[in-house]
């Protein structure tokens, strides 16, 4: 065992600290703050994001989005974890906020290392475009081909015409799917009209919005 875990001064850290699920030192200051929370968190499979209102009793979700959800509801088939399925998922959760009257979150991305273009910020990109503000250095977030998949479609193609074993090994999940990783820019945008074209014939709901709006106001 490590000498850091002996002594009268040895503290163990909280269950979602050692989990490497919440920073709490910034989740006090986010609490503190009154702000709606643009909360993402990504596993090995999929990308989830939720806006909460954080309160000292416990947080509530406002509105969320989840990658599986793309598939589910738009028929996206370019994979749950990659850049482009986190832009469409932070573009999903972005307009279903905006509708509810959120006009603006603080991102948290927990203990992820906040990486130039990384998916986190292609998240924060999606919820952006979908009417959100969202206080961000607009360097951090990926360029639209990289967010459309295009740099994906180019290696896919390299590879397909210079290694095809390397090819079909490597987007194995995807072709036994029946998807080409080749035509993903072309799925993107089409996806990407989808939720818009559908979130754009949704009204606003002002009773929501506006019960939203007291809470920040009052900071309850």
């Amino acid at each position: 065992m490590s000498k850091l875990a002996h002594g009268p001064n040895y503290k163990v850290a909280r269950r979602r600290r050692r989990e490497g699920k919440t920073n709490y030192h910034k989740r006090y200051k986010l609490v503190r703050n009154k702000h709606i929370i643009l909360v993402i968190r990504k596993t090995n499979k999929y990308i989830n994001v939720q806006f909460v209102y954080p309160t000292p009793i416990g947080d509530y979700t406002i509105a969320s989005a989840h990658s599986r959800e793309l598939i589910k509801l738009f028929g996206w088939r370019g994979g749950t974890k990659n850049t482009p399925a986190a832009y469409l998922v932070g573009l999903l959760a972005g307009l279903r906020a905006s509708k509810l009257g959120i006009k603006e979150a603080i991102a948290d991305i927990g203990l992820h290392r906040p990486v130039k273009g990384s998916k986190v910020f292609a998240v924060i990109k999606g919820v952006i475009d979908g009417g959100v503000k969202v206080p961000v250095d607009q360097e951090m977030l990926p360029s639209d081909d990289r967010v459309k998949g295009v740099t994906i479609a180019e290696y896919a193609k390299m590879l397909s015409e210079k290694d095809p074993e390397k090819f079909n090994r490597q987007f194995s999940m995807l072709l036994r799917s029946g998807f080409d990783p080749r035509n993903i820019v072309e799925h993107f945008e089409h996806v990407k009209n989808a939720i818009i074209n559908v979130y754009s014939s949704i009204p606003e709901n002002k009773n929501v919005a506006n019960i939203i709006e007291s809470l920040l106001k009052k900071g309850v």
